[in-house]
């Protein structure tokens, strides 16, 4: 294996330097800089998509999986070009591919690229987090009862285990922050919360003064957003304090695939994971392992794992440089997703709309609750419209390369099946 440290992978590469060189000077980092503002026209787009768009189908699943732009296949087949040809020596290359995907992560949340920490999945790189912390202050945790099945799940079996968990009605959302707040206690250890809601597309407003109490009161803070991620404009100044963790990846809104996934580190993190992987002291492998488990210099470094697949790297590098070129600024964007989500709200009167109406609460998609929601998700599936559902929730999700023809004519389809009953 090529001799490389891993706190180089925390660094912009040269190409990508000159970009991210001022990632906190202003609000929307990379996003903002040189970008166009003209809407999006998902014709052309879907032009650079023609191996997910088969004839006969609409993929109203944005929110849970978007479409890989044609450009991402080369990307992985790069990734089988390295392995071939330089075989052990492929983990220079494969890093680099890491470090684009750092980059672009740090300047979409507006931190240093060596603050993130890469993980196939965001259940690994939470378990981390989990690990890391003071259990000697307490077993409390404060989190929310709407939190993906990745946090809600392994809470639930730690809490089996004798972990004391308080999941905070998630709805309504617009008092959510407040109730996480009075949920605090001294032996608190960890506060887990979304930032976006993936039940309901909801936006959690006001989540600064709670993320100050809490760390005021040094309690840990990992926010999760994923359903931001792509799709909402944010920074983690926004959440009022550095010193959290935030947690996302690009299987959604950014169109990365599977096996990209991300933690935002505090710059002066000083916590040791117990769940911890050998590339978290990369440098040192070559040094006797005696002693005090050590990691690396960067934050990032702490919460690294071990051998892992790099083609998921190498496919995002390949469609992060496909919207670089296409100019999809995270506010160009939203403003189409905002478009979207209002055509269909504007077709769902008279049901049980979970999503606000209101577009600085809303999210990328749209939620409605129908008793039949998973018979209704099958129903437009033969028919080639794809959604998803939870529970008795049904999911629209729109994505760049939706038309709105494409919009009208499934709302109609579901319309259609309602009417019939089924």
């Amino acid at each position: 294996m090529a001799t490389l440290s891993l706190s180089q992978w925390g660094q912009p590469s040269p190409v990508l330097s000159e970009d991210y060189a001022g990632y906190r000077s202003e609000r929307d980092c990379w996003y903002t800089r040189g970008m166009s503002a003209d809407p999006i026209d998902p014709v052309a787009a879907r032009v650079h998509y023609q191996d997910f768009m088969k004839k006969g189908r609409t993929l109203l699943t944005g929110h849970s999986h978007q479409a890989w732009p044609d450009s991402a296949r080369a990307g992985q087949m790069r990734a089988f070009d390295d392995a071939a040809e330089h075989v052990d020596d492929k983990w220079e290359h494969a890093a680099a591919a890491a470090m684009a995907v750092q980059s672009r992560v740090g300047a979409l949340v507006g931190v240093k690229a060596e603050q993130v920490a890469l993980g196939p999945n965001t259940h690994e790189l939470l378990t981390r987090f989990l690990s890391s912390l003071d259990w000697s202050r307490g077993r409390h945790v404060v989190t929310t009862d709407g939190e993906f099945h990745s946090m809600r799940r392994q809470l639930t079996r730690l809490e089996e285990a004798g972990l004391e968990v308080t999941a905070v009605a998630s709805m309504p959302a617009e008092t959510l922050a407040e109730r996480l707040r009075k949920a605090l206690r001294p032996d608190t250890v960890a506060l887990m919360t979304s930032t976006v809601l993936f039940q309901t597309s909801s936006v959690v407003p006001g989540l600064a003064p709670t993320v100050e109490a809490a760390r005021q009161a040094g309690i840990q803070v990992l926010l999760d957003a994923y359903h931001a991620a792509g799709v909402v404009p944010f920074s983690l100044e926004d959440y009022g304090r550095e010193d959290v963790f935030m947690v996302g990846g690009g299987y959604k809104y950014l169109q990365w695939g599977e096996g990209v996934c991300f933690m935002v580190v505090p710059e002066d993190c000083a916590l040791r994971p117990v769940y911890t992987g050998w590339f978290s002291d990369y440098a040192s492998l070559a040094k006797p392992q005696v002693g005090r488990v050590q990691y690396g210099k960067t934050p990032a470094d702490r919460f690294a794992g071990s051998t892992y697949d790099p083609v998921s790297h190498y496919r995002a590098r390949a469609v992060i440089e496909h919207f670089d070129s296409m100019g999809w600024s995270v506010p160009r964007l939203r403003a189409q997703n905002l478009a979207q989500t209002t055509r269909i709200i504007n077709q769902l009167d008279g049901l049980d709309v979970l999503t606000p109406l209101d577009e600085s609460l809303r999210g990328g998609f749209v939620a409605v609750r129908l008793a039949n929601a998973g018979r209704l998700c099958d129903a437009l599936r033969e028919r080639g419209i794809f959604t998803d559902s939870r529970g008795d929730i049904l999911r629209f999700g729109p994505a760049p390369y939706v038309t709105d023809t494409e919009i009208d004519q499934a709302l109609e389809t579901f319309r259609g099946l309602l009417r019939t009953g089924a």
